[in-house]
């Protein structure tokens, strides 16, 4: 591009969000529907957090890690929906550029803590399955706390450096992102100067923050496997699978989006199924989630039980 024709632009302040749907009808009821699943996804999420708090028997590391997970889900919608709402409740469109930016940093933070609290909630069904005997040791409360400070220190960083890396981009016009949260694909795609630094900084960061937890967590079920597979107990592998199945489908969930959100980097082509795909990554996974992890845990559902009844379930 000709450095005089960009000194000639004027920098762009502001960024122009499309949203979902355009008609003023459709409108109407994408703020029903989202309203309706933000309002599912909190409740969900704390009635698990309140769960894990009040039952003394979902106090072990497998349900502090979920808890925390609770806590990014709530995080996560939370960062994308209710501004939207704002919008469509407001008719503006428009977004500041800093705004814009905060969203994006916030979003990378929490997406980023998901990808190692998973992985380190795989780690803890692999010690204790595999590593009966030493479970308690490996996996003390100062362990636990040390994994989670870790896994929100490297999202911190990992959202940190897109932040700074957009920084460094200039945008002159056009300012319409084709979606209804900023995201790093649809800002790449607007953006009047090369990406390419950028997008590199992307592919390390996905294979750091995507392609090593998802191999550590196969790496970590292959090894369950092979170990449930050899109790002769019938019940006892039952068991020991219902334990993990949660978790793998909500490892399946997450990674599924969010590798097909990023594979294109926010191209014209891709730009609707970019805003299913987000739809997925900020509303509905946050919102499964809690029914995937209480419709076949017992525990937790007499947790659940307890919280809003006030006593133990017959069962």
């Amino acid at each position: 591009m000709d450095p005089e024709v960009g000194a000639n632009r004027t920098s762009v302040t502001e960024f122009i969000l499309v949203g979902l749907v355009e008609t003023e009808q459709l409108q109407s009821v994408v703020f029903v529907v989202f309203l309706f699943a933000y309002l599912v996804t909190v409740g969900g999420n704390l009635s698990i957090l309140a769960a894990i708090l009040v039952e003394p028997k979902l106090h072990t590391p497998m349900y502090f890690f979920l808890g925390n997970l609770s806590v990014l889900d709530v995080g996560c919608i939370t960062v994308t929906v209710p501004s939207m709402l704002a919008r469509l409740l407001s008719h503006k469109r428009t977004v500041p550029y800093r705004a814009c930016l905060t969203q994006l940093f916030f979003f990378h933070l929490l997406a980023g803590m998901d990808c190692f609290l998973l992985t380190v909630m795989a780690y803890d069904r692999f010690l204790a399955i595999c590593r009966p005997l030493t479970y308690n040791t490996h996996m003390s409360q100062n362990v636990q706390r040390i994994l989670v400070a870790v896994s929100w220190a490297l999202g911190f960083t990992n959202a940190l450096n897109h932040t700074i890396a957009l920084t460094t981009l200039n945008f002159c016009g056009p300012n319409i992102v084709n979606n209804f949260y900023c995201d790093v694909p649809q800002l790449f795609q607007l953006s009047c100067s090369s990406t390419q630094l950028n997008e590199l900084l992307l592919f390390v960061a996905a294979a750091f923050m995507a392609v090593a937890p998802l191999v550590l967590i196969t790496v970590s079920y292959a090894q369950v496997a092979a170990a449930v597979l050899q109790i002769r107990s019938v019940e006892g592998r039952n068991k020991a699978f219902s334990t993990c199945g949660s978790h793998l489908t909500v490892v399946c969930l997450f990674y599924g989006t969010g590798i097909f959100n990023y594979m294109c980097l926010g191209s014209e082509e891709s730009s609707d199924k970019d805003k299913g795909v987000g739809v997925f990554n900020t509303v509905i996974n946050p919102m499964l989630n809690p029914l995937i992890y209480s419709l076949r845990n017992p525990d937790v559902q007499d947790a659940l039980w307890r919280v809003f009844v006030g006593r133990k379930s017959l069962t």
